[in-house]
């Protein structure tokens, strides 16, 4: 029995949410039985907090990002295949504990309005964990009952797809009437019916989409549905004090702010370093890991002029590859470190970082050569946004921001995204023009901020596509935006590229210490742009079964009612239509 409590104390110090000595400070802690959580608001909370830990990560680093045109690595041939791992997601651990906890609260003697508050909480966790398996795999087994050996057929066969979507609607409606509006103070970082709404405009836009409808794309009978939900989620969000803060790197490097919906608390020194930052940090000052999330060269070129206009068509702003970094959209310089840019980790004054090979220490592997060395997969570019820069190295890992799961400017582009579907277009001029003036690109003399007039619904789903690649950026949605629009070919084939700069001139040892001295800038060099690659791919191979991934056959041969997914060898049909 002490084991027990000495596992929620941990899960308590990971969640974030309440404090472990909340759960220490209880009588007899040894004489407890399991069951008697349900008895107890401090042991039932400890379990909830555990479940949040479950539940909700941190930044995605590498794994959704590379799988799209942002940073380096490919996705090869056969990465996913139904014997792997790969883009798997089977949440039925998580699951049974969830309904442990909804049926616990029925028999436990607590007072109603705490249980309440905790079952639309874990109901909004049941929902998101089928929601993230549902857009993984189509329909899947949807259950809502401690499952017994012994006592209940555990070979479960597979809700349809639209089962699946009524049943999350259904756990969410449930939410959104148990829960505060919106959680503040004490109470920030629990689900409340701010988030379920959200989530549920999210889950009805994956509803109306491509992606699941195949073959009438948009002109399907749940656009309507979606559009209603997504508006309703933004206006009341927005009614209830959410909206965009005025300053776009604020979003990532302060806490409890109004652009939070789904928040995932992390604080030092009981959670930290939910941005992975030991391995997006140059090597010289980071530890055991690096070369994660390096920009690569289309995503450089993807962000616009200071004026909002795509790179070679601003009068205003002449491009030059050259010099690619000057008169930019703000959040590229918010966002990316290049070769001769002031990145002031460990609080160094007037630190540049480097990235051209052979003019720092040959210990410092951030420099090593694109082309002669590529399996380290290096871009010339690493990242700033979320990065702690205050950190020493040795403390590299006390990176406590928090990761947003939801913020609301993704509440705007789902709504704006699914208006595109009924022909509207207002609403996505209203929402860029929102994003842009947050991100401090110059309005122009029309108020257009560099935007396209007179844009069809399909100009705008692009614009809205290509605006959220560079508001996002690292966070893992580039993928799954291209996935739900079925636009996986824009990826598909793609090799990706980096920046390899070159001093102008003798790297002597002179320059070396005017680089020591972070005395070169970035047009003390010239640039070349080349193909970065692994040892064993170049190429990125995104299919179109990867539409729908396959169920693991591990999970297929341990229940015989399972069926595969029908572009995986099976009979499953993971689309509405």
């Amino acid at each position: 029995m002490k084991n027990y409590f000495k596992y929620i104390c941990i899960a308590l110090a990971f969640s974030g949410l309440t404090s472990c000595s909340d759960v220490l400070d209880i009588n007899d802690y040894q004489n407890y039985a399991p069951e008697d959580t349900w008895n107890d608001e401090k042991l039932s909370e400890a379990y909830l907090a555990n479940l949040y830990s479950l539940t909700f990560s941190g930044w995605p680093t590498n794994c959704s990002n590379f799988y799209a045109d942002e940073i380096s690595g490919i996705l090869g041939v056969d990465f996913v295949q139904p014997n792997n791992d790969n883009c798997k997601y089977w949440p039925y651990s998580q699951i049974y504990k969830i309904n442990t906890l909804l049926e616990g609260l029925e028999t436990g003697t607590l007072d109603e309005t705490i249980k309440s508050k905790m079952k639309g909480e874990a109901l909004f966790m049941r929902a998101f964990h089928y929601y993230k398996a549902l857009i993984y795999h189509g329909g899947i087994p949807y259950i809502t009952k401690v499952q017994q050996k012994g006592e209940d057929d555990l070979n479960v066969k597979r809700n349809s797809t639209a089962e699946c979507f009524d049943l999350i609607v259904k756990d969410l409606d449930e939410a959104i009437s148990l829960l505060p509006e919106h959680n503040t103070g004490s109470n920030y970082g629990h689900m409340d019916a701010s988030a379920a709404l959200a989530l549920k405009a999210k889950v009805l836009l994956y509803k109306a989409s491509p992606q699941f409808n195949p073959k009438s794309g948009y002109k399907n009978q749940y656009v309507d549905e979606a559009y209603e939900a997504n508006k309703l989620a933004y206006e009341t969000l927005l009614n209830r004090g959410y909206g965009l803060l005025d300053d776009y790197t604020a979003v990532f490097e302060t806490k409890g702010h109004k652009e939070a919906v789904i928040p995932v608390i992390f604080n030092n020194p009981n959670k930290k370093d939910g941005r992975n930052e030991q391995a997006c940090r140059p090597i010289e000052l980071s530890r055991d890991n690096t070369g994660y999330d390096q920009p690569i060269w289309d995503l450089i070129e993807a962000y616009p002029m200071k004026d909002g206009k795509p790179i070679g068509e601003s009068d205003k702003y002449p491009y030059d590859m050259q010099t690619y970094w000057e008169n930019r959209d703000p959040r590229f310089e918010a966002s990316q470190v290049w070769n001769g840019s002031i990145f002031e980790l460990a609080n160094i004054q007037g630190r540049r970082q480097y990235t051209v090979y052979g003019l720092v220490s040959s210990m410092n592997s951030d420099c090593i050569d694109i082309q002669t060395d590529p399996g380290f997969k290096r871009t010339g570019f690493f990242t700033r946004k979320g990065i702690m820069e205050s950190n020493i190295q040795a403390e590299v890992r006390n990176n406590d921001f928090d990761w947003l799961e939801m913020r609301f400017a993704e509440v705007m582009f789902n709504y704006a995204e699914i208006a595109c579907a009924k022909g509207i277009t207002d609403v996505g001029y209203e929402v860029l023009k929102q994003i842009r003036q947050r991100a401090g690109i110059e309005p122009g003399i029309n108020d257009m901020y560099g935007l396209k007039t007179n844009m069809t619904a399909d100009e705008m789903r692009q614009a809205l596509l290509d605006e959220k690649r560079i508001e996002f950026v690292y966070e893992g949605q580039r993928f799954w935006d291209l996935r739900r629009n079925r636009m996986l070919y824009v990826i598909d084939g793609i090799h990706k590229y980096g920046l390899q700069g070159k001093y102008k001139g003798e790297i002597t040892d002179e320059v070396k210490a005017k680089a020591a001295r972070f005395e070169l800038l970035p047009n003390d060099f010239t640039y070349q742009v080349v193909e970065i690659f692994s040892n064993e791919e170049k190429v990125m191979s995104v299919p179109d079964t990867y539409y729908f991934f396959p169920i693991k056959q591990s999970s297929i041969e341990g229940n015989p009612n399972l069926e595969q997914n029908i572009d995986w060898g099976g009979t499953f049909n993971p689309a509405l239509e």
